[in-house]
């Protein structure tokens, strides 16, 4: 939904329940957990080292859970099932659908996912993560995973791995301005995961 101001909570609201039954917008569900890239989709993975040890990973872990990697000025998740009245959104959970809200200079542009997969394992190595795909009112088509694992050392990574291809006939359009957006929020992605991490060790 592509706007000229900020969306409205209600219009936010309505958005979602009239995307939330609908089904995803590509084949390969899931396929970030495999990391197969399916034909016509681009796929980017980014990885940062967040530290060592435990607490790394356990604080790591809660920041995923409360969606800090989107503590970015220009991106907005928003979550109307969590009652809150700013729409803060919940642990992840399979099956939820969430509203990505993203400011650009001259307009808002409210896009439709919905969770795909949780990952919770402390065994062979820790991991915790999740993954979204896109609903038919999203700009892309693709799915985004967003992870934090500790290896065999100690040492705590976050990895963001997804596949994409345009959906909105102004995404085609623009196409070179959409992958220099999404190559942005990577970055910035990875910065918040490590300020969330600096903040819980302090």
């Amino acid at each position: 939904m592509l706007t000229c101001r900020r969306p409205a909570d209600t219009s936010i609201i309505r958005f979602l329940e009239k995307q939330a039954p609908l089904e995803f917008t590509y084949e390969a569900v899931g396929a970030t957990r495999s990391q197969q890239v399916p034909d016509g989709f681009v796929f980017d993975h980014y990885r940062t080292r967040l530290g060592e040890g435990d607490a790394v990973f356990d604080a790591a872990r809660d920041a995923l859970r409360r969606w800090a990697m989107f503590d970015i000025d220009w991106v907005t998740i928003l979550d109307p099932s969590s009652g809150t009245s700013t729409m803060s959104p919940s642990d992840p959970a399979e099956g939820m659908t969430i509203g990505l809200l993203i400011n650009l200079p001259l307009a808002w542009w409210l896009n439709a996912c919905r969770v795909v997969y949780v990952i919770d394992e402390s065994q062979p190595r820790r991991r915790f993560g999740f993954a979204y795909g896109t609903l038919p009112d999203h700009a892309e088509r693709g799915e985004e995973r967003f992870l934090v694992e500790q290896d065999d050392a100690g040492v705590c990574w976050y990895d963001l791995s997804a596949i994409s291809r345009p959906s909105h006939p102004l995404t085609r359009l623009g196409y070179p301005i959409a992958r220099a957006m999404q190559k942005r929020f990577a970055r910035q992605s990875q910065s918040a995961m490590q300020r969330a991490v600096e903040r819980a060790s302090q």
